[in-house]
């Protein structure tokens, strides 16, 4: 079986590190540091499901995920901001987002949504 491949789109290059270092023993991490950087990935490789921080330079989180979506993605997303007063739920549902996690993230509990969420994926699916 492939591994899943995951796009972590991040402008903190803390934050992607530590989620490469966190995930690549188990899935195929590719990170970006904004929006048009993952959108590239996306053309090139499909992917099974991307993180992304909401506040990333030139365009916002929702407004990449968007994009992702018309697009034809169809893969799994989650969330991780500081700043979860500037999104309503609203907005999550009509772009499909899975999770939304508080920065910091609880790294067990966000490793065990990215391993159950991916689990449920259907091939294909992305």
């Amino acid at each position: 079986m492939l591994n899943k491949k995951i796009v972590v789109v991040d402008d903190d290059e803390s934050i992607r590190r530590t989620f490469f270092l966190l995930l690549s023993e188990k899935y195929d991490v590719y990170l970006a540091r904004d929006a048009r950087e993952a959108l590239a990935r996306f053309e090139k490789i499909p992917v099974d499901m991307i993180i992304a921080d909401l506040r990333l330079p030139q365009k916002n989180g929702l407004q990449m995920l968007l994009d992702f979506r018309q697009s034809g993605y169809q893969g799994r997303i989650i969330i991780i901001s500081a700043c979860a007063d500037q999104v309503q739920k609203k907005e999550l549902e009509k772009l499909r987002i899975d999770r939304f996690f508080i920065k910091p993230p609880d790294l067990k509990s966000l490793t065990e949504t990215i391993d159950k969420l991916l689990a449920e994926s259907k091939a294909g699916e992305s």
